[in-house]
């Protein structure tokens, strides 16, 4: 028998140990996912990703496929058995993955080693000094991990190395700012730190002269795309919803002229207008927009503030309306670390849901870069005005990620496999949700009725967003959309700012199917609350809503079976 078969136990304990056995190997084979999850057996490693690394990791991969196909799930019950099927599908990605899509082999953002350092300095699991050591190790294996990274690299797209050097110019940065605040704090291990980092500094400088020469070379002309069967087997398997791109692209074409009309709707009722026909209602959506927009003005020095103070209006509202259970968890609110920006403007970055210590969430915001100009941060902010940052801290804090990944640290499961693998369409789609029930719950920000449709204006624009992410998604990946009828659409339908609109191209290129997992995961999650409100008419919002995050945070398909209807 070897490591990962069964044994003659019961089936339920049986499951619950091979799961184990098999997220170990997985832990271990991905160190850094491991430490962000608070697993910190492995903080002193960086994965590998060198071809005799990356066989390794299939090999650990197809044991547990084989493994898992032997558990009888009928003899599970229904939580057993979900996390049967949810560790199946994982299995199943990472195989995806490493024989398919192959993303070490054209990403160059794969092998950027900036994470594996700040997850060590981020928060306080253990003491400094501890962290220290494991930060040492780890640099001490950047100059190799690089070296390795370069083997694999072959041909890239050009805008994943132009995001790539900066981000690696942003993991200097933390070498020269992170590392040595923690170090001032035990100065006894500068003796260690500052050599391994100066190493670590050169090699990083190495790798982007190495990117440079490539992109200088004409070697950066890879097509970012998937492509149809790539993007088609990967959006199976990051939904894990049983769509295919057809599906998901037809749903949110038809919704995107359905949200249209509710916004015309809303911006006449704030600017005191009639109704327009849906063929000239355009203007009128952009002149309340820009009304809002006006009403509303953000700069640099005042977004994180401004974040802040929604936090508390939000926290508030939603204790007073009783929507749903809140933890006193601990929320920092901060600048995003300058290694991640470039794809996404917030996250809500929580402690590992593995971790043990009581450690605080972040709430991270991104100021404008330094080499912006003056009219293309006037945009963003127009994009991103004091109505929008309130809708935006719904998504990421409360009752968004923050409040649902509180839940989720709390889950009724007798695996560790729901605790550890998250599903991005529930965690974005009930984010999704949470913004549209504020608004329907009345949420105003504090300012009155008005105040109430500006964040209702602020909701619709954000699901227009959502949708036209989708559709945008699929057909960059599938379709060959170009630039210019994906910035045409986002301009003109999805009314959005031209940088917000510019950046999102950009994620389009960048990154595939994550795209989709917000509209998916929305439309998943509100058909949950749906039929769970028609099953318990006399529930309130709260036992509805804890009903749905009292099982972590697994694909929204499960939770019927989870929640018993």
């Amino acid at each position: 028998m070897t490591e990962w078969e069964l044994s003659d136990s019961s089936a339920e304990e049986t499951f619950a140990a091979l799961a184990d056995r098999v997220l170990d190997g997985l832990l271990a084979r991905d160190p850094v996912t491991a430490t962000s999850l608070g697993d910190h057996r492995f903080d002193d490693r960086l994965p590998d990703l060198s071809e005799e690394g990356l066989a390794e990791t299939l090999s650990v991969v197809e044991q547990g496929l084989s493994a898992v196909d032997q558990v009888d799930d009928l003899a599970l019950g229904a939580a057993a058995a979900v996390d049967l099927e949810i560790l199946r599908a994982r299995l199943s990605a990472e195989q995806l993955e490493i024989e398919v899509l192959q993303e070490p082999r054209w990403n160059p953002l794969v092998a950027n080693p900036g994470t594996a350092l700040y997850v060590l300095l981020a928060r306080g699991f253990a003491p400094m000094e501890e962290r220290l050591q494991s930060l040492a190790a780890r640099l001490a294996a950047v100059p190799e991990h690089l070296m390795a990274a370069r083997e694999m690299l072959g041909e890239m797209p050009q805008v994943h190395v132009e995001t790539a050097i900066g981000q690696l110019q942003g993991t200097q940065g933390l070498l020269r700012t992170l590392v040595d605040d923690a170090v001032d704090e035990v100065p006894a291990m500068r003796a260690l730190i500052d050599p391994l980092r100066a190493q670590a500094d050169g090699a990083l400088e190495a790798h982007i002269g190495w990117l440079r020469d490539r992109m200088e070379s004409g070697l950066a002309t890879r097509d970012p795309r998937l492509g149809p069967e790539k993007y088609a087997a990967k959006l199976w398997a990051v939904l894990d919803a049983g769509l295919t791109p057809d599906d998901v692209l037809h749903r949110a074409e038809s919704d995107l002229a359905r949200i249209e009309g509710e916004i015309a709707r809303a911006a006449a009722a704030y600017l005191g207008e009639p109704v327009p026909p849906p063929d000239d209602a355009a203007p009128l959506v952009r002149r309340a927009l820009d009304a809002v927009a006006a009403s509303g003005p953000v700069d640099d020095s005042t977004v994180l503030p401004l974040c802040a103070e929604a936090l508390e209006r939000t926290t508030a509202f939603v204790r007073e309306h009783d929507l749903v259970t809140i933890y006193d968890d601990h929320v920092e609110i901060v600048e995003m670390p300058e290694i991640h920006r470039g794809v996404a403007v917030a996250y809500c970055d929580p402690p590992g849901a593995l971790e043990t210590a009581a450690l605080p969430t972040f709430f991270a915001v991104s100021p404008t870069p330094s080499g912006w100009d003056e009219a293309r941060v006037a945009s963003f902010y127009r994009e991103y005005n004091a109505a929008m940052l309130q809708d935006l801290t719904v998504h990421e804090a409360m009752p968004g990620h923050v409040l649902q990944l509180g839940h989720s640290r709390r889950p009724r499961t007798g695996s560790r496999v729901r605790t550890a693998f998250w599903s991005g369409p529930f965690v974005e789609g009930w984010a999704v949700y949470a913004e549209q029930l504020m608004a329907e719950r009345g949420y105003d920000a504090g300012l009155g009725e008005q105040g109430a449709l500006a964040v209702r204006l602020q909701q619709l624009k954000m699901q227009l967003r959502m949708t036209i992410n989708a559709i945008l998604d699929v057909r960059v990946h599938t379709r060959g959309m170009t630039e210019e009828e994906a910035m045409r659409l986002m301009l003109g339908r999805g009314h959005q700012e031209e940088g917000e609109a510019a950046g999102k191209w950009r994620r389009a290129l960048l990154t595939s199917t994550q795209l989709s997992t917000y509209y998916v995961g929305w439309a998943a999650v509100a058909d949950v609350v749906g039929d769970v409100r028609t099953a318990f008419p006399d529930w309130s919002d709260r036992e509805v809503h804890d009903a749905v995050l009292g099982h972590g945070s697994p694909p929204p398909r499960h939770l019927r079976t989870l929640l018993g209807i």
